[in-house]
């Protein structure tokens, strides 16, 4: 992925230019949304000024390059430095939030100081940087190690899409925490923070990167959201992709298959619209 700071909506005529298309916005804190299918590439412009480009490392070189050429310099990578907060600390996550497929999920994990080093030591890490194959097993390493004091909630499709997401992941975030700090006091809540969000006593962009506590939580809904189109893989009666860039053909099959679309796609996502229209 690569990003650009403090853009106008010029930019979205240059990518015009260099063969994206507008495409329908997912949410009210886009500016613009588009896509490439030749090569294939996402872009999204942010009302905050920040451009986000999702393609193959191959393709985000050449657009780089030609973004270069017209100006444009993308944020250089920093190494982000590890906190550690004191006392008792509940970390929140989500994933599946950028998926077409699935719905949501949302976990917390709760450390005193003790839990805290014992995870630091395990090398506990964002869940990003972790393969598909060993996330169950870092998962389970890490409910070993903080037990009881662990939470997920994973929304089903049917369910999620009768919720707006902003409001579903600040209603999710809010309850993850409430469980697991319920009849405690003095406890610091830190998220992830996303487009919207409302929640947390500390809430920073790359907090899984960051904390501990959020990267556990990460690995947490990670396994659960995994699990969750495991399941509607089966159901389905194909693989089902990840993300939203090559889900076309997973999309045709569902909609050939005769199978409710609200029980396996997000109905708001503009590649679903295309396919299904109006539902």
């Amino acid at each position: 992925m690569v990003t650009y700071i403090n853009v106008d909506e010029k930019i979205v005529d240059e990518l015009v230019e260099l063969g994206f298309a507008r495409i329908e916005k997912k949410t009210e804190h886009e500016t613009a949304r588009l896509q490439s299918m030749s090569p294939k590439a996402t872009a999204i412009l942010y009302n905050t000024k920040k451009l986000l480009i999702q393609a193959s490392d191959a393709i985000e070189k050449d657009l780089v390059k030609k973004l270069s050429v017209l100006g444009y310099e993308p944020e250089t990578k920093k190494e982000i430095k590890q906190k550690t907060l004191r006392g008792l600390v509940v970390g929140s996550d989500e994933t599946l939030k950028g998926d077409t497929f699935g719905g949501l999920v949302v976990a917390a994990v709760m450390c005193d100081d003790k839990t805290r080093l014992k995870l630091q030591r395990l090398g506990v890490t964002d869940s990003k940087k972790i393969k598909d194959e060993d996330i169950k097993n870092w998962a389970s390493h890490i409910k070993e190690i903080v037990g009881d004091a662990h939470v997920v909630i994973s929304v089903l499709p049917l369910e999620y899409n009768k919720h707006e997401q902003t409001t579903l992941m600040n209603k999710l975030h809010r309850e993850v925490f409430e469980y697991l700090a319920k009849h405690k006091t003095g406890i610091t809540h830190v998220v992830d923070k996303y487009p919207g969000c409302k929640v947390g006593d500390v809430a920073e962009t790359k907090a899984e990167s960051k904390y501990v506590e959020v990267a556990a939580a990460s690995i947490l809904a990670r396994e659960a959201g995994l699990k969750q189109l495991y399941d509607l893989s089966y159901e389905l009666g194909i693989e089902i992709p990840k993300g939203s860039t090559h889900v076309k053909q997973a999309l045709d099959y569902l909609k050939k298959s005769g199978k409710n679309p609200k029980g396996f796609v997000k109905l708001h996502f503009g590649n679903v619209k295309n396919v299904f229209g109006k539902i």
